[in-house]
């Protein structure tokens, strides 16, 4: 069943095309993610689609009720909530309880995460045949990104931005690339398209080295033409009139025929379609050695930590170290403790190094806890967060990230090439910049300075998919040691080599990756089934002994069961 239909749709933001498309349909079971760089107009398109923002050209035609999930900005107004505590509907509140948000439904205090888990709920709660949904895993926590994708998965259709390329793989079967202000559809999930597109470059690759190599041919053969026509010998001074008419005449024919040859040569150059050479990536060649690296095998640790904000606890008494030379990841429920720890780790540092204070008030913490953290002399941290503090608005973005590197100018700009801020992009002003190219100067900074320790909270959020996995390879080349969080599962795979779980008031180390971690989440359940079903069959085969002795009983069906039982625990 159609559900929805675009025709002739034009976009324009001043004399610039945001999105231009000519048709686009919707059909009942689609279920489509939709990705693409950065300010390509996702969102815009959307917006035209839901009908929030009307196109200055085309036509949308919907034929049901839609529901839209708009991207959360992180704000705790109350007024951007879809429904307050006497209105929300019995299955909006049996939604907010899995979102285990039912106990601050009277409450506009709330956390990004909480707002988008509420406009999930309340847009889940309506019948609408179609959702859309922008970044709805922005602010949630990997629990929360679970519930979402569970309750998606639910949808018969749906039209979704997201950046989670697990979540696009799990869930969607097309794919929308926005790109250049135009469209492109893909069926399949994530997986393929990405197939696709390297399948295009890799092609692009072949028929610009055809290019390259038939135009040299082409160029070679109209030079030997050329050369071979000069040399075309003149009659000889000895030689009588009527030979030397005859020699002038086939030396004419010949340099016609070179001259013809050469014109039809130059003909199939000039009509050589014209291949541009595929863009490569940016070597980084990094001296790290100039961070002056300490060469300890734990750089960071703790003993008997504990931390509360006022009459709430947030570690006990908990314990950690994080290793020299390896990435490691924070990993747990919003509000387990995982930026406050990054903060505690730089505050301690700021303590034994002031004249770094960089005025970043969220990780100046004064206390007790920090102190009881030990930090090797030779780590320089530098902290990504993400209020941008180490940025300075009213300078570039080349500015920025030159101010404390130990690196060339070289260097910086390769890095900022390989995060997709290449040429006279370096030089806009910060304060003019989206949140995604923030982030990248943020980062191109912190990786060109000093720091040979890099805390990083949640760094992918605001950037594209290109820009995520650009910054994984980037990290991954990456010689120093890295402590982050983040709740995107695919980046966290690629880059983390363990784990720090937080939950419970605790710490727990993890030497192996979230891949790996889960496979042994996976492999404890199964265990606890096993041990269960045993017990089952023990009490089974107690109750049967008990009841063989009992008068009346049907001993051959029993002893049978008993039989049964002893095999299922041998071959158990």
């Amino acid at each position: 069943m159609l559900l929805l239909e675009a025709s002739n749709i034009r976009k324009f933001y001043g004399d610039r095309l945001i999105i231009g498309f000519d048709d686009l349909k919707i059909y009942s079971g689609d279920r489509i993610g939709v990705t693409g760089p950065n300010g390509a107009g996702k969102t815009t398109l959307l917006d035209i689609l839901s009908g929030s923002l009307a196109p200055d050209e085309g036509i949308v035609k919907r034929y049901c009720g839609i529901g839209y999930i708009r991207q959360s900005d992180g704000s705790r107004s109350g007024s951007v909530l879809p429904y307050d505590a006497e209105n929300a509907a019995g299955s909006t509140l049996r939604l907010m309880k899995e979102f285990d948000m039912e106990r601050k439904l009277d409450r506009t205090d709330l956390s990004g995460g909480e707002v988008t888990r509420l406009q999930i709920a309340g847009v889940l709660e309506r019948d609408n045949l179609l959702v859309f949904a922008d970044e709805p895993t922005a602010n949630l926590d990997h629990r929360g990104i679970e519930l979402l994708r569970q309750k998606l998965a639910a949808l018969e259709s749906f039209v979704m931005i997201s950046h989670d390329r697990s979540l696009l793989d799990s869930l969607c079967n097309r794919i929308l690339e926005v790109k250049d202000g135009g469209l492109r559809l893909f069926n399949g999930n994530f997986t393929f398209y990405r197939q696709q597109c390297e399948m295009e470059k890799e092609r692009a690759v072949s028929e610009y080295e055809k290019y390259v190599a038939e135009k040299a041919a082409l160029e070679a053969a109209i030079r030997d033409r050329r050369r071979r026509a000069q040399k075309v010998r003149k009659a000889p001074d000895r030689m009588g009139n009527s030979e030397a008419r005859l020699h002038k005449l086939q030396t004419r024919e010949s340099q016609e025929k070179f001259h013809k040859t050469v014109k039809s040569l130059m003909t199939r150059l000039e009509k050589l379609e014209i291949k541009e050479k595929p863009r490569e990536q940016p070597v980084i060649r990094l001296d790290f050695s100039l961070t002056d690296p300490p060469e300890n095998k734990v750089l960071i640790s703790a003993r008997n930590l504990s931390f509360s904000y006022g009459d709430v606890p947030v570690f006990k008494d908990v314990g950690f170290e994080i290793h020299n030379g390896l990435k490691t990841a924070l990993w747990g429920e919003n509000g387990s403790g995982k930026t406050t720890l990054l903060n505690l780790i730089y505050a301690s540092w700021l303590m034994d190094n002031p004249d770094q204070n960089n005025e970043n008030p969220r990780a100046v913490y004064s206390c007790k806890a920090a102190k009881c953290i030990k930090i090797v002399p030779k780590a320089r941290l530098g902290y990504l967060s993400q209020t941008f503090d180490n940025l300075s608005q009213d300078e570039s973005v080349l500015a920025n990230v030159m101010k404390d590197s130990v690196q060339s100018e070289t260097v910086a700009r390769t890095i900022l090439a390989r995060l997709l801020l290449p040429g006279d992009a370096v030089y806009k002003k910060v304060g003019v910049l989206s949140g995604g190219e923030k982030i990248k100067t943020a980062f191109a900074k912190l990786f060109v300075s000093r720091a040979n320790v890099l805390l990083l909270d949640e760094p992918t959020n605001y950037l594209d998919m290109q820009s995520i996995e650009t910054l994984e390879n980037v990290l991954g080349d990456y010689e120093g040691t890295v402590l982050f969080v983040s709740h995107d599962k695919t980046f966290v795979r690629s880059v983390a080599d363990r784990l720090l779980l937080t939950g419970d008031l605790t710490l727990k180390s993890y030497e192996g990756g979230l891949e790996e971690y889960e496979q042994s989440l996976k492999a404890d359940e199964a265990a606890r089934s096993d041990r269960l079903q045993e017990t089952v069959i023990r009490m089974r085969i107690t109750e049967i002994i008990s009841r063989l002795s009992m008068p009346g009983c049907d001993k051959e069906a029993l002893e049978a069961e008993y039989r049964r039982l002893l095999e299922m625990l041998r071959s158990s």
